[in-house]
């Protein structure tokens, strides 16, 4: 009889314990709890980390992440305004921000997830749908004096651009995610292209684009080629000319010069002046093989004649 109190008394404080066991837990760094009684959430979310105390058996808790989770959607081929498609990739970061509505309208993850592709997925087609093709290629900040790779034409203007497309985005879809107890961060594009067909027109564009500047560089530079040898050609000419001119100069002032010389000389002694042109006579006619037939009474004689 004792050995069966004793058992009965020994299964009490394992029960007790773990009774006792049950009404304790600990959340951790990171997460936040909601304790709910019978399915129904008794008081506020538990946002602090530690030791924590709940009604035993009575009582369940239920964890959700603080820390910021990822949705990526799937991508889409979207109609533009203009009647383009293009192909779509999105991605946004969002957070639990209020765990007891979460629980309540959401109650898990993967239901938020699928909520928020409705959203957002949504939110984006219809913003899409509402702007051109180039609204969604080209930022906001895009100049027509600057190239880009997407090949539309310059005149093309932009009114918002895909960064601003992505703040009412945002904007319009963070306005239905608190119902839900989530706070949606940020939208943005993890991918944008062309589909197949539209991709081909661009790249032919493109093509068109860079051989129509290709050919106005080329003109440029015929033109500024043209332009320095013509500067070229005419300075030379310039220093061409000047220096034709200056040569002549000093060459008839050393004419000048060279005939006041012999004029002076000639004045003090005009004999000895014939003589020294009848020298340098001599030593242009008369070479080494060189003969020289005159008469006697020839005046080219007369030095030679009396040489001898």
């Amino acid at each position: 009889m004792n050995q069966i109190i004793r058992t009965f008394i020994i299964i009490l404080v394992f029960v007790a314990i773990a009774i006792a066991w049950d009404g304790i837990y600990v959340l951790p760094e990171g997460q936040q709890a909601v304790v709910t009684e019978f399915g129904k959430p008794v008081g506020k979310p538990i946002i602090t980390a530690g030791l924590k105390f709940k009604k035993p058996l009575f009582q369940k808790v239920t964890y959700f992440d603080k820390k910021i989770l990822i949705w990526d959607g799937d991508p889409n081929q979207i109609p533009t305004n203009d009647k383009t498609f293009v192909y779509l990739d999105v991605t946004a970061r969002w957070r639990i921000v209020d765990a007891l509505v979460f629980l309540q309208a959401v109650n898990n993850q993967t239901r938020a997830q699928t909520i928020l592709d409705d959203i957002i997925d949504g939110t984006v087609r219809d913003l899409v749908n509402k702007n051109d093709l180039v609204e969604i290629i080209r930022s906001s900040d895009w100049s027509p004096d600057n190239m880009t790779r997407t090949g539309e034409r310059a005149s093309e203007k932009i009114t918002l651009g895909r960064d601003k497309i992505l703040t009412m985005i945002h904007e319009a879809a963070s306005k239905v995610t608190p119902q839900y107890g989530i706070e949606l961060i940020d939208v943005m594009f993890k991918r944008v292209n062309y589909i197949e067909k539209v991709r081909l027109k661009v790249y032919e564009r493109m093509i068109s684009e860079r051989k129509r500047i290709a050919a106005e560089k080329r003109s440029l530079g015929e033109g500024q080629k043209a332009e320095i040898l013509g500067k070229v050609e005419r300075e030379l000419k310039e220093i061409t000319s000047a220096a034709y001119r200056k040569t002549k100069e000093v060459k008839g002032e050393a004419d000048a010069e060279a005939a006041g010389i012999y004029a002076k000389a000639y004045g003090q002694d005009s004999e000895f002046y014939g003589f020294s042109k009848s020298l340098e006579s001599y030593e242009k006619a008369i070479g080494k093989n060189t003969r020289l037939i005159i008469s006697s009474d020839s005046q080219f004689y007369k030095y030679l004649e009396k040489g001898q």
